[in-house]
């Protein structure tokens, strides 16, 4: 089972960008923005678990 803490680093159209907390090295995960919740902005901290989003 994976378990991250993401945080929005930028919002690109139909897509953001995402950053690993705990491994700020990892590069960036470009995910769609129709799998995260609607109301992220650039900062938003999330958590994935069990293939879902959710704002911490």
């Amino acid at each position: 089972m994976n378990v991250f803490d993401y945080v929005v680093v930028n919002i690109e159209g139909d897509y953001a960008n995402l950053r690993r907390i705990d491994n700020v090295d990892e590069e960036l995960k470009l995910v769609a923005r129709a799998l995260l919740p609607e109301e992220i902005t650039e900062g938003t901290k999330l958590h994935y678990e069990y293939m879902e989003y959710t704002i911490i």
